[in-house]
């Protein structure tokens, strides 16, 4: 049975030729992966962003990066999303969508235009997006504000709809980048609860870059924790604990506490 809140509507299967083969895998295999950015105007020297990273993100599973500001997490999401290649290393992943931390909304476009933007990207009529995209504005919370623009939503609202955006690319990974960063810490708490029943209801493969641990420790089913730059892994962490999930839990505080004590190094 869905978590409290969790979404029950299905998406439709993402557009594309018929018989398009999606990858090898759903998931994402890193293997000993570096990334060095080169010397550029005022930098005089390479900087290297990332050092011998190696992790894998199985179908259906939620990954969380966490790590000093700085350390290279966006950096490991763009050499998954194929926006960056690897230095030194390989990785290999499915067809995958970045949700950045601004959520990017259009604002000459209403809520709902803005939600199938992805699908208009994938060559959809506008109409066709928009009747794709409607009936999942009910189970994302946002019944009632398909017209509304971007400035008349709140800042965990605008979120959704870029959420829904991100799901509605049809790609099999999703790489979150610090989602509910710019957010206040209670509209935080109730975005993050919200997630959880989202991915509940409709399991994603996910990748989640975030500085807030326990953050990870409600969301993810494996936490791996990042030295300063260049990252490495210090640590990965199973969460083998039921949904939903309470940060009053012991079990769960007692993860977090280890998560904290990799980080500190």
């Amino acid at each position: 049975m869905p978590a409290k809140g969790a979404m029950t509507t299905r998406l439709a299967p993402p557009l594309g030729s018929p018989g398009q083969d999606p990858g090898p895998t759903t998931g994402a295999q890193i293997r000993d992966a570096g990334f060095t950015y080169p010397a550029r105007g005022r930098r005089a020297a390479p900087v290297a962003a990332v050092e011998n990273v190696s992790f894998t993100v199985a179908e259906h599973e939620i990954v969380a990066l966490v790590g000093p500001s700085g350390c290279g997490k966006t950096t490991l999401l763009e050499l998954v999303c194929g926006l960056q290649t690897a230095s030194t290393g390989s990785v290999s992943a499915a067809p995958a969508v970045l949700m950045p931390q601004r959520d990017l909304l259009l604002p000459w476009l209403d809520a709902l235009d803005n939600a199938a933007l992805a699908l208009r990207i994938h060559g959809a009529a506008r109409d066709a997006a928009r009747e794709r995209a409607q009936p999942l504005f009910a189970a994302f919370g946002l019944e009632g504000f398909e017209h509304a623009r971007p400035y008349e939503l709140s800042g965990g609202m605008r979120q959704r709809v870029a959420f829904l955006r991100t799901l509605l690319s049809g790609k099999p990974l999703l790489c979150l980048d610090e989602p509910f960063g710019a957010l206040d810490a209670i509209t935080r708490a109730e975005m993050r609860d919200w997630l959880a029943g989202a991915l509940a209801g409709e399991p994603r493969t996910t990748l989640l870059v975030t500085h807030d641990v326990e953050e990870a420790a409600v969301l993810a089913d494996r936490i791996i924790v990042l030295s300063p730059r260049p990252a490495r892994v210090r640590a990965a962490l199973e969460v083998p604990l039921p949904r939903p999930r309470r940060v009053t839990d012991p079990a769960l505080m007692a993860i977090r506490e280890r998560a904290l004590e990799a980080l500190r190094g």
